[in-house]
């Protein structure tokens, strides 16, 4: 009945090298697109078998309980169906109305299949209740008993299936089809206990069973669902991801240094950046722009995401700067909320100078608008209480990349 995860990893390569060309490319959009196209024709095969095994043992014992777990098998056939399309519509080419392409379809169907799993769970709870409240014997039937034996490793080892790719090509939908179909192994594995049990004793445990089963169904789709709407909403990118991208722009020559990163997800593989890069003020336009263009290139085709960057030219070389950049950085110290500040220049002549730049205040200092323009007006009263001969004009940005 146990399934060898290591035996089961064999498995799915040797059908997927067997029905998907490339396989090893998972980063092609196609490529990926057959997987999810897979996966979901596995799931519609094995509940499809496991509905028509059901329903005609069903009608020929004249058993609803064996009747009922047939049509919760084609329920997961429509699962598996939302699974199908999602994949399909989510690849679909970029257009008029979707310049970025339709890869969010997929956490809609994610989404779609995790409220499914929702369902059960209450349904599964409400009835296991009415259970205890109005206890019923659980007659043993042997047929009933041996099917459910059949349909515990074949769901279990389509949830694994389920899992081991959506795990490989980072797939919401198919992680969410997999844990559909280990619900599905609970919820057996609960019925055939309470069988065991009504065989050799009077004991009715069958109600609080299912009430335990379904707060692990619930349990598991509420983190589905949050896993699927975190993308939706904009969640934080991937640490190692802002990481790759700065690195990747530092060794462009002309850029000092990278902020204002931000990161947004239009859908498994559809991802646009974009950030300001410091230069220096001093070479050629026309050069800097060149070099820009090279670099976007290169993030873009490495990483595979659309890239735009914003160039700010720094003024390097001059002492006041560098006097000035130090004594605000020195300033900033008593103000723990700032994180860092970028885009220090000097405007100006003579007594009228401005220090302008913008302070950068990370997402997990919990602080409102409104004191977020208090500090940059507190920042600003310090540098000229001290150094008096300079006005100030201060940003307050958040750090977007989440690092």
């Amino acid at each position: 009945m146990f399934i060898h995860v290591g035996s089961d990893k064999v498995l799915v390569k040797f059908i997927v090298s067997k029905f998907i060309k490339d396989y090893s490319n998972i980063s092609n959009k196609k490529v990926r697109e057959n997987y999810g196209i897979l996966s979901s024709i596995m799931g519609l095969i094995v509940n499809l078998i496991l509905f028509v095994i059901e329903l005609s043992i069903g009608i020929f014992i004249n058993s609803i309980a064996v009747i009922a777990d047939a049509f919760h098998n084609l329920a997961d056939v429509s699962a598996s169906v939302i699974t199908l399309i999602g994949f399909k519509l989510s690849n679909k080419p970029a257009d008029k109305e979707h310049p970025f392409g339709h890869g969010r379809v997929e956490y809609l169907s994610a989404l779609l299949v995790s409220a499914i799993i929702l369902l059960v769970g209450v349904e599964f709870i409400k009835t296991s209740f009415l259970r205890i409240l109005s206890p019923e014997p659980v007659s043993f039937n042997l047929i009933s008993f041996i099917i459910m034996l059949i349909a515990i490793p074949l769901k279990l080892w389509l949830s694994l299936f389920n899992k081991n790719i959506g795990k490989k090509i980072n797939s919401s939908a198919l992680k969410a089809s997999g844990a559909d179909a280990l619900n599905d192994v609970y919820i057996l594995s609960s019925v055939i206990l309470s069988l065991l049990v009504s065989a050799f004793s009077t004991i009715s445990i069958d109600g609080y069973v299912g009430v335990l089963i379904g707060a692990l169904i619930i349990w598991s789709a509420v983190n589905l669902m949050k896993d699927t709407i975190d993308p939706l909403l904009g969640q934080a990118p991937d640490p190692n991801l802002v990481k790759s991208i700065k690195k990747m722009a530092l060794k462009c020559d002309v850029i000092l240094g990278v902020h204002d990163l931000i990161i947004h997800n239009y859908g498994p593989g559809r991802t646009m950046i974009s950030f300001h890069a410091e230069v220096p003020y001093n070479i050629p336009i026309m050069t800097l722009h060149s070099k820009i263009d090279e670099t976007e290139k290169r993030i873009s085709e490495e990483l595979d995401i659309f890239v735009v960057i914003h160039m700010d030219p720094l003024l390097i070389g001059s002492p006041e700067v560098s006097e000035a950049k130090r004594y605000v950085s020195k300033i900033l110290k008593d103000f723990p909320s700032v994180q860092s500040f970028h885009d220090f220049r000097i405007v100006g002549d003579g007594e009228d100078k401005k220090l302008i730049f913008d302070i950068v205040v990370p997402f997990d200092v919990d602080i409102s608008e409104k004191k977020l323009s208090k500090l940059g007006d507190d920042i600003k009263s310090e540098i000229i209480r001290r150094h008096p001969h300079y006005d100030c004009v201060i940003t307050v940005d958040r750090d977007y990349s989440g690092i």
